[in-house]
């Protein structure tokens, strides 16, 4: 080997291997520096998704990871739904709005009095707000086939003939893979319980709109909720704003960033549906404060946390408008309920 080729290969071992130490040093740095910021978000992430635990058990040790959940945690208002706060209201040409998203929410776009789509875009995230301006038209849809399987959220779209569909409450998973049979806690449908197994304990409780079409969020039991008119109903959380009330959320509110699902109401009624993209390139996800900032923003007085990660999806005449992330036909997963709107 002649001098000169020696030269070259040993400047390219020096160079390979200088990459490779400022490499370590790097993954030494953001994972145990002392920049706790992507430590908090590496475990709460991981921590929440259940099937990924491993992604934080991997480089933490037990006692890490419970004092960054610890230190990133969401405590709830302790309080229901007071549903007379509410009052059902039209607006007229000369409405004077509050703000941009007031205005954002109020200006109709020619043609459709029923709902709008507001592009929402963040730091971390980018997704979807739907706007619907009759609170009425929204209910509860299940998979025709509750305690056998679940179903994908086109083919429920299409068999109910609605306009908008939307992930809502959570289902049973013990492998993280499960066919979406069982939805976790009560699920009424037009007045009647479909459906009643173990809450999610994800905080929260019944995510309900009434027979006077008004959103009522709170901790009570089935025969509670039936006893105040809720007509169409499941049980989840966490909650994000109870009677125009925020939840404290310290951190990240110890959920990690992720692709979410959310619905809220307004004073005035009109119904927020929210879904945020992540786990992508172009949006990562959001964060519990992101949720609850994008739902206080557009005027949200109750408002609450649905399934999210690879539950996360909007479906409007009967087109995918978000970007699953379960993988599978279309990367949608098959599931157990859903929030519908019909004309």
């Amino acid at each position: 080997m002649t001098k000169k080729k020696w030269s070259l290969k040993r400047k390219i071992f020096v160079a390979l291997g200088s990459f490779l130490s400022l490499g370590i040093m790097a993954f030494i740095f953001v994972f145990y520096g002392p920049w706790d910021g992507f430590r908090n978000f590496w475990i709460t992430s991981a921590m929440t998704t259940m099937s990924h635990q491993y992604l934080a058990t991997w480089f933490y040790s037990d006692e890490v990871i419970s004092k960054v959940l610890a230190n990133n945690v969401i405590h709830e208002v302790d309080e229901t739904s007071n549903p007379n706060d509410v009052q059902l209201k039209k607006y007229t040409a000369k409405t004077i709005y509050k703000n941009e998203y007031d205005k954002a929410v109020l200006t109709k776009d020619p043609g459709n009095d029923l709902y709008k789509v507001i592009e929402i875009k963040g730091m971390s995230y980018q997704g979807y707000l739907v706007v619907l301006y009759d609170p009425s038209k929204i209910s509860i849809a299940t998979t025709n086939y509750l305690g056998v399987r679940g179903e994908d959220i086109l083919t429920v779209s299409k068999r109910e003939n609605a306009i908008i569909a939307m992930n809502a409450g959570g289902f049973y998973d013990p492998d993280w893979n499960s066919n979406g049979a069982l939805p976790h806690g009560t699920v009424i449908s037009n007045g009647k319980v479909v459906s009643d197994y173990v809450d999610a304990r994800m905080g929260g409780g019944f995510i309900c709109f009434t027979k006077e079409n008004k959103l009522v969020l709170g901790k009570m039991s089935k025969e509670e909720a039936l006893n105040i008119g809720c007509r169409d109903a499941v049980e989840f959380g966490p909650f994000l704003i109870v009677n125009g009330k925020s939840s404290f959320i310290k951190g990240n509110g110890g959920w990690g960033i992720a692709p979410r699902t959310a619905i809220g109401q307004r004073k005035d009624g009109i119904v927020l549906m929210l879904v945020i993209n992540g786990r992508i390139a172009s949006s990562i996800g959001a964060s519990m404060v992101d949720l609850t900032e994008i739902m206080e923003n557009y005027g949200a007085y109750n408002a609450a946390n649905l399934d999210g990660g690879s539950s996360t999806e909007l479906v409007i005449k009967n087109e995918i408008i978000n970007t699953p992330v379960a993988g599978g036909r279309y990367g949608l997963r098959d599931m157990s309920t859903f929030w519908i709107v019909k004309e």
